[in-house]
């Protein structure tokens, strides 16, 4: 049995779309050195937060990575896009919490459905 290493039309399918492209925030978020340097390397592409800031699907996160020891940011910063907001009061995470999904891609604009053409 041989397997085809041919791209399908699946491999071209959008990344994800912003839920509301007109009320999209920039967020700027301290983090840790550790984890900067997690996100950074793409091994944490997650963060969990307190939802105060009502973070929507394609809001753009700017983390900042800040020494607690020296109670001061580094200047270093990243910048990701949110793919995904799982919603506190569900999977034992507290109902004013929420899991965030980075993606290092902004979101696909509204009506594209190919990549290939962005």
């Amino acid at each position: 049995m041989t397997t085809s290493l041919t791209p399908t039309s699946e491999a071209f399918a959008p990344q994800f779309h912003a839920s509301d492209p007109t009320h999209l925030h920039t967020h700027e978020l301290p983090l840790w050195p550790d984890c900067f340097a997690a996100v950074r390397a793409g091994s944490k592409p997650f963060d969990v937060r307190r939802n105060h800031e009502d973070f929507q699907v394609g809001d753009v996160l700017l983390l900042r990575e800040f020494n607690p020891g020296a109670n001061d940011y580094t200047g270093r910063t990243i910048t990701r896009w949110v793919s995904y907001v799982l919603q506190g009061g569900n999977f034992g995470i507290e109902a004013d919490w929420c899991v965030l999904g980075f993606s290092n891609q902004p979101p696909i604009p509204t009506g594209m459905t190919d990549i290939r053409l962005w």
